[in-house]
């Protein structure tokens, strides 16, 4: 038997216009040349800049490197521990066109709804398949899929099985079944019809994360992602994740760090980059990783709630264990809109982990909505305040979009007065998606230009991080902000007098940290 496993990234981007008319465009130099010639008095190209001369290295080098992705491969460690032959395709390139499989025929296709976050993704994606594998039986598995199990099995008559929540004891009984080798009624977590057409679903089974080998890696990875952890203990009405696993697990700080280890000595791993939604909770645990962690000397980066940054000493431990890195979704900094979003979370405990980390060894990425289904520009003007007046580092601000149908927000659309148009196009009884993009682009405005240490999250994917290894992490953070000002130079400012003053004020300021033209 041959199989297909179909996983990886959804096809969204919310911000893809973002960069538009801005020298980060894909040919904004060529675009705006003109303009800058009249700014500036010549062409600039982001691609000009060297750090240490005109013979120096360029500063923004094309990224190379690659995380695995987590999904798809412990989706590969479970379909290994069968002996059945297999292909990876990312989904990625179905999203692009760029290629296709490699290995014609496939008798099963097993897809990932992991990152499929509603029903016209779905359904594109099951036309791609039908047409190129109609003879296939279809698997589906991951977040989209377990929380519309009985939807999906009605709508889409191509799909055939649907492994709901944890998958590694149902998927191999599923493919020894499918090789006639078990009996289907054995299988947990699994959602088939009835010889009725009518919906049978098995009971469902959780493993024991703690006891459960984690996912293995192929080759070598200098970085990793990690699962610690399955479910969440918090319900944020704008994330579907607790409900799609609902029996909130954890690993031992034992067991990571075993992991970690093995991840280092078979991988070559020197960063581990925790995904979990939360990876500081709870408590009993992350006080005992604190403990063990600096022992063990491999780097990491993880995501966390503001509320556990509640004093200095949690710190200078995250310091000694090695974090690098923590990302945190303020959100807001309006309390009555954390409470709509039910993050138990309030803005004096964001306002007290950003004082605490600014400055340490610890740096700090910061995430804000804007729009969420009650907010009213009123409520958002504390988090413009907070974003233009106080954020250090890096930081994000997202319109937010109604577009994953799994989200509990929905179920307060009456009380918000919720109209959507499309994910993108929608109304609430706060404000319209229009208001939200536009109060966006003004805190990203007023951000850039007056805000001196603060740096818009949004580029940066793109290229080599440091852009300067030379220099120190608020030294890289100064030239990504120059940068971004000069990308939006024209944009911003349009063409004139006062293009020309900061475009003046910038370069100087790159020269003397060491940047140059040079030659294309």
């Amino acid at each position: 038997m041959k199989l297909l496993l179909m996983s990886g990234l959804g096809p969204y981007t919310a911000n893809s216009h973002s960069l538009d008319v801005t020298l980060f465009a894909e040919n904004g130099a060529r675009e705006l040349r003109d303009d800058y010639v009249q700014i500036a008095g010549r062409p600039i190209d982001l691609a000009a800049l060297r750090y240490g001369g005109q013979s120096g290295y360029p500063l923004l080098r094309p990224y190379h490197g690659s995380m695995p992705h987590l999904p798809t491969e412990a989706l590969r460690s479970i379909i290994e521990s069968t002996d059945v032959e297999y292909e990876i395709f990312d989904l990625e390139a179905l999203w692009s066109g760029a290629r296709e499989p490699d290995g014609g025929h496939f008798d099963v296709v097993a897809l990932s709804t992991s990152f499929i976050i509603e029903q016209s993704t779905l359904r594109r994606t099951l036309k791609w398949i039908s047409k190129r594998y109609p003879g296939a039986t279809l698997i589906l598995g991951g977040q989209y899929s377990n929380l519309k199990s009985a939807e999906i099995m009605r709508n889409f008559c191509a799909v055939d099985y649907i492994i709901r929540g944890d998958a590694e004891v149902a998927f191999p009984m599923l493919i020894r079944v499918l090789e006639g080798k078990g009996n289907l009624g054995d299988i947990p977590n699994l959602t088939v019809r009835g010889n009725d057409d009518s919906i049978v679903t098995s009971p469902v089974e959780y493993i024991d994360v703690n006891a459960h080998p984690s996912p293995r890696f192929h080759g070598l990875h200098s970085v990793v992602p990690y699962e610690s952890m399955r479910g969440c203990p918090f319900i944020c009405k704008f994330c579907s994740y607790p409900a799609a696993s609902p029996m909130w697990r954890y690993k031992s700080a034992e067991k990571i760090c075993n992991d970690w280890m093995e991840y280092t000595e078979n991988n070559g791993t020197n960063l581990v980059r925790a995904m979990d939604s939360t990876f500081t909770v709870p408590p009993k645990r992350f006080k005992r990783l604190l403990e063990v962690l600096p022992n063990l000397g491999i780097d990491w980066e993880a995501y966390s709630r503001a509320n556990v940054i509640k004093e200095k000493e949690i710190v200078d431990n995250l310091e000694a264990a090695r974090c690098k890195l923590l990302f945190i979704g303020f959100e807001s900094m309006s309390d009555r809109t954390l409470r709509l979003m039910n993050k138990r979370v309030s803005s004096a405990q964001n306002e007290r982990a950003h004082t605490l980390l600014e400055g340490s060894g610890v740096d700090l990425r910061t995430s804000f909505m804007v729009g969420y289904p009650g907010e009213t520009p009123e409520d958002y003007e504390l988090t413009h305040r907070f974003i233009v007046d106080r954020v250090r580092g890096r930081f994000g601000v997202h319109v937010f979009m109604l577009a994953d149908e799994t989200m509990p927000v929905w179920e307060d659309a009456e009380t918000h007065q919720i109209d959507v148009t499309n994910s993108g196009t929608w109304s609430h009884i706060g404000m319209d998606s229009v208001t939200a993009h536009e109060l966006r682009e003004r805190t990203l405005f007023e951000a850039r230009w007056k805000n001196e240490e603060g740096v818009l999250s949004l580029w940066q994917l793109s290229y080599e991080r440091p852009l300067v290894p030379d220099l120190n992490l608020q030294k890289n953070y100064r030239i990504e902000k120059l940068l971004e000002r000069l990308a939006f130079l024209r944009k911003d400012w349009g063409v004139g007098e006062a293009s020309t003053h900061r475009f003046r004020s910038i370069f100087d300021e790159l020269r003397s940290m060491g940047i140059e033209e040079a030659a294309v």
